[in-house]
């Protein structure tokens, strides 16, 4: 009850499924580029990772980390501007406080809103089919076909970008709550925060741009 109840629990609930979150996005970056080098290997990634058992678990945990992350923030978010009362208008202004950490919650809405759309393309038809009883769509098949639609990379750009803007500063922040907050940590994390994310997004770019010029 302490972690739902208190602030601090709160912040910690936020920091720990914010760091889970972000090992997910890593392997799934790291396993979208297998197909720039192998579509075969891409194939092959796809298939264990629609029947190993672990993955299996892992999915309704994953959602699960979403919703968690999703709920705390709205919750932080309204207790932070009711603790503000009027002087959020004055304290939104501060030009010493980085736009991300200002709009961290529209950030993660983009971030789901277009996550939704992609899983449609994707998950829905390859892991929600087996599920179902149904076979599986190649994700060679899809990853090739997908990303030849202008109006599909340029929203997943789009949803990349929010996604780099988000991590640069939930990166720091969940480390931050968890402890690491000392004036030595603190611009390292920053840095680390910073190059992490642009290789994310980069990486999530590179594999949308290059199936669609392919």
């Amino acid at each position: 009850m302490w972690l739902i109840n208190s602030s601090i629990g709160r912040k910690l609930i936020m920091s720990l499924s914010g760091l889970f979150l972000i090992l997910f996005l890593t392997l799934h970056m790291v396993m979208n580029f297998v197909a720039v080098f192998s579509l075969e290997g891409y194939d092959a990634v796809c298939e264990f990772m629609g029947t190993n058992i672990l993955i299996q678990i892992m999915v309704p945990v994953l959602a699960a980390g979403f919703v968690i992350h999703i709920v705390y923030a709205i919750i932080l978010t309204l207790r932070n501007q009711k603790a503000r009362g009027n002087d959020k208008y004055a304290s939104s202004s501060k030009t010493n406080i980085p736009w991300a950490s200002k709009n961290m919650l529209v950030l993660g809405i983009i971030v789901l809103g277009v996550l939704c759309f992609h899983l449609t393309d994707f998950w829905a038809k390859m892991q929600l089919v087996e599920w179902q009883g149904g076979h599986s769509a190649l994700g060679s098949t899809l990853i090739t076909t997908v990303f030849q639609n202008p109006i599909v990379v340029a929203v997943y750009v789009i949803w990349v970008i929010a996604l780099w803007f988000h991590l640069t500063h939930g990166f720091w922040s969940a480390f931050q709550t968890i402890g690491w907050d000392g004036r030595t940590w603190y611009p390292r994390l920053k840095a680390i925060g910073n190059i992490y994310a642009t290789i994310i997004a980069v990486g999530f770019i590179t594999v949308a741009v290059y199936f669609f010029f392919v």
